[in-house]
């Protein structure tokens, strides 16, 4: 993939693009609906390229979503679909959900969604990031797309079906990344050592 001619996904994802093709939005978006007429997606929760807060991952119990919010869509848009994926983890589907009505919105913080297909674990919720305790941070991509029609497609459709229904109906898209890198737990029972020398 030529960084060159993906300047638009670099902005999307955060950093480099090299074999980030297995996106969804490397897949479906391009430089003219990025970001289309001022169309973006951002989080109350987090920056872009901000630290993931460990109650919306596997690191803290009764863990959720994170709350993400959108401006408005461009004209003619119908629906919205939402699809977080694991960038440096070979584009695992954390969550995919669809039946946001078209216009400007969000999600709260733990809110179940209209419509949820399944993650990368065939299950119909947010998957909880826990990348590989010796990795790197991971960067985790929320991408929305607006559509041209609504979706007929029934809750508990997995990724593939999600692509094929929206293939081609894309009108704009935006995109936020939030990284998160697992924290070793603590050793011994989390009593403070009171032994200092």
């Amino acid at each position: 993939m030529s960084s060159g001619s993906h300047a638009w996904l670099a902005k999307a994802v955060g950093g480099p693009v090299d074999g980030l093709e297995h996106l969804t939005i490397a897949a479906l978006g391009d430089e003219r609906t990025f970001g289309k007429g001022g169309f973006t997606l951002s989080s109350p929760a987090f920056d872009g390229g901000d630290e993931l807060d460990p109650c919306f991952t596997a690191d803290e119990e009764d863990a959720v979503a994170p709350p993400l919010e959108w401006t408005a869509p461009p004209p003619l848009v119908q629906e919205l679909v939402v699809v977080v994926e694991d960038a440096d983890g070979g584009g695992t589907c954390h969550w995919l959900v669809w039946g946001l009505p078209g216009q400007r919105g969000k999600l709260l913080e733990g809110e179940v969604p209209p419509r949820v297909g399944k993650n990368a674990h065939g299950n119909s919720e947010w998957l909880l990031p826990a990348p590989p305790l010796e990795d790197e941070a991971h960067r985790y991509i929320f991408q929305i797309f607006a559509l041209d029609l609504p979706l007929t497609l029934m809750p508990g459709a997995d990724r593939e079906e999600l692509i094929a229904s929206i293939k081609g109906h894309v009108l704009a898209t935006a995109a936020l990344a939030g990284r998160y890198k697992r924290q070793p737990e603590e050793e011994g029972d989390g009593e403070w050592d009171d032994d200092f020398d």
